[in-house]
């Protein structure tokens, strides 16, 4: 259950999710006609069963705080055990809301409704049939697409020949140093600072990754990773992400502070 799952964090796609359910239950009410449905007039087919589809919609809203509430404590992974458990959830809380609506709405005034084992089996196991399907297909669909997104966003950090290089976000590496005929690669995983040992010349990788800062003829920084300037014996440091350190050379301390200034201005 702890297996990684396809999920896309996008507001504006959940959102779109919702409305496209919202109507989806409208047009199945509307030409399936369970229940009494068919004794409704057009009239009030329009206007109760929009309602129905209006809950379904706003269930799906309800849990988007939740689903990114578990997708941030969770690293920012999303697991197949956080997808169950969010569709159970909005079923039982949709089918809830469904049977107080049939009853506070849809039959105030009137007698003899129809109780909840009923509808249960006549109406809201049939629906959810039909809906979680395509909830679960949108909900994938999306997922892909932002794992495709992020793959396509990733820069490659090569080694020379046949050596091993490395594929990372952009905002995952925090810096990067020479060693001898190797450079060491600090980037985060998860919530961990990683180094990776891979054969090449730091003077290739400036040249290849514009968005890198050189700060020292043996160090080069990620700005989005700066948290404060350091000064230490009149040397020059800046303090990365998990308090790393890295020395700033007379050559490049002018243009180190330019383009941090800019950058976190």
């Amino acid at each position: 259950m702890k297996q990684n799952y396809p999920f896309d964090p996008k507001l504006e796609h959940h959102i779109l999710i919702g409305l496209l359910l919202a109507l989806w239950i409208f047009i199945f009410l509307y030409f399936t006609e369970p229940l009494d449905v068919s004794e409704f007039s057009n009239a009030e087919k329009l206007i109760y069963l929009p309602g129905y589809g209006l809950v379904g919609g706003l269930c799906y809203f309800l849990f988007l705080p939740l689903q990114n509430f578990l997708f941030k404590k969770s690293d920012k992974q999303w697991f197949l055990l956080n997808e169950i458990l969010l569709l159970l959830s909005f079923s039982i809380i949709s089918i809830i809301i469904a049977r107080s609506y049939y009853l506070y709405v849809v039959m105030v005034g009137e007698q003899n409704p129809y109780s909840f084992s009923y509808m249960l089996l006549a109406i809201f196991l049939p629906a959810l049939a039909t809906i979680l399907p395509i909830i679960i297909v949108a909900r994938f669909a999306f997922g892909k697409y932002q794992e495709k997104q992020l793959e396509d966003q990733k820069i490659e950090i090569k080694g020379e020949g046949n050596y091993e290089g490395l594929r990372l976000q952009l905002k995952n590496i925090v810096s990067i140093q020479s060693s001898d005929n190797y450079i060491e690669v600090f980037h985060i995983s998860g919530n961990d600072l990683k180094k990776t040992l891979i054969r090449n010349k730091l003077s290739v990788i400036d040249d290849e990754i514009e968005e890198l800062l050189r700060t020292h003829r043996s160090h080069l920084i990620n700005p989005f990773h700066f948290q404060q300037w350091k000064t230490e014996n009149g040397k020059h440091f800046l303090v990365l992400t998990f308090n790393i350190e890295v020395p700033v050379s007379k050559t490049y301390l002018s243009s180190s502070k330019s383009l941090i200034n800019s950058a976190t201005n």
